[in-house]
């Protein structure tokens, strides 16, 4: 499993020219979800999401989470997150999630962090999606369980 998080003082998510989802500051996970992953590396995203600190205190310091500055978090799927672009000139994605595995790990990674308190906007699993972000900072970090 693969997370890209950028914190963002707003993002959207389109279908099809309607929005149907957005928040104001948070995180915007985009999730790539393999194979092989199981609830235990649900856990820990969900876990890393909710308590990293990178949010900034009083003193400019990235020391507050997500629960902690009240934001939210918009979870979009995101397959192309665990290509393999080592060789060659097109991505492989033999270590990609079935659809049904995929959208089964999104789902529960959604609702694990929604079980820590915060609040969660989502995208459309498997749409094709127009995202609008800003990003503050700009801030990003990419997590791999």
């Amino acid at each position: 499993m693969i997370g890209l998080i950028q914190r963002v003082s707003k993002a959207s998510v389109e279908v099809d020219e309607n929005q149907i989802s957005e928040i104001d500051k948070g995180i915007l996970l985009l999730l790539g979800v393999e194979k092989d992953d199981t609830a235990e590396q649900v856990e820990k995203m969900a876990q890393k999401i909710c308590q990293y600190r990178i949010f900034s205190d009083d003193d400019g310091k990235m020391n507050l989470n997500i629960q902690q500055v009240g934001g939210s978090v918009l979870v979009v799927s995101q397959f192309t997150l665990v290509a393999d672009t080592k060789k060659g000139n097109r991505p492989g994605f033999s270590r990609g999630a079935s659809p049904e595995h995929g959208e089964k790990i999104y789902q529960d990674v959604i609702a694990a962090i929604e079980g820590k308190g915060v609040t969660v906007k989502t995208g459309q699993f498997g749409a094709d999606m127009q995202v609008s972000l800003v990003n503050d900072g700009p801030v990003t970090f990419q997590f791999q369980f």
